[in-house]
């Protein structure tokens, strides 16, 4: 089977998410035939930010994110301050 062939599974966890009048829509998908999960934001430009790593489950993808917006915030996460002293998570 070629990539081209592979099925992407989107997971019922994938959804619009709100905080401080930002919104960002929060996908959370694997190939059918891979066993981790990516997390992936998408903010109102369409811009993408992939985190690095897969997670073992979509559950842990989406906690993964609910962690980081408790952290960060919502705008940090999609519009890091890069000057802050503070490590922000890491996108691809």
């Amino acid at each position: 089977m070629t990539e081209q062939d592979s099925n992407l599974i989107l997971s019922a966890l994938s959804q619009q998410f709100t905080e401080d009048d930002i919104t960002v829509q929060v996908d959370i998908y694997r190939l059918e035939e891979e066993d981790g999960w990516t997390l992936e934001v998408i903010d109102e430009d369409d811009i993408s930010f992939v985190y690095e790593d897969l997670f073992e489950t979509d559950q842990e993808a989406w906690d993964a994110f609910l962690a980081d917006v408790e952290e960060y915030g919502l705008a940090d996460i999609i519009d890091p301050d890069e000057d802050e002293d503070e490590e922000a998570p890491s996108y691809h």
